[in-house]
């Protein structure tokens, strides 16, 4: 049973750093995506960030290139999302997800995924 439980969210200020963590358990890390997503109140669910660890590549969205980076620590069955220079525009409750993607262009395809953690929230104050 795949099994994901976030951490690491809070209350920051803008330009400030956060780092969120994801622990999974379940998980055939080689042919799995590994993602954060978000959402922001009376928004729709999008892709922040993924992770294949079968080709060691790593995917975001335009909003947070040059801010965000997604790593993957295997030993520790864990997924970071490292957010740096944050924007009030970043506040939202963040998931972690994983699945079988049929492609690689899927990757911030939040329908794409089939198992959702609880989320954490990130508030970014200005």
């Amino acid at each position: 049973q795949v099994q994901l439980v976030e951490s690491g969210g809070g209350s920051v200020q803008t330009g400030g750093t956060l780092r969120l963590s994801c622990v999974a358990s379940g998980v055939t890390r080689n042919n799995y995506f590994m993602g954060w997503f978000r959402q922001a109140p009376g928004k729709a669910r999008e892709g922040v960030a993924a992770f294949w660890s079968l080709l060691d590549r790593s995917y975001y969205s335009d909003s947070v290139i040059g801010r965000f980076t997604v790593s993957q620590s295997n030993a520790e069955n864990t997924l970071y999302l490292q957010m740096s220079n944050v924007k009030p525009e970043d506040t939202a409750m963040y998931y972690c997800a994983t699945g079988v993607l049929a492609q690689e262009a899927w990757a911030l395809r939040p329908e794409e995924y089939t198992y959702w953690g609880q989320g954490t929230q990130v508030t970014v104050s200005s």
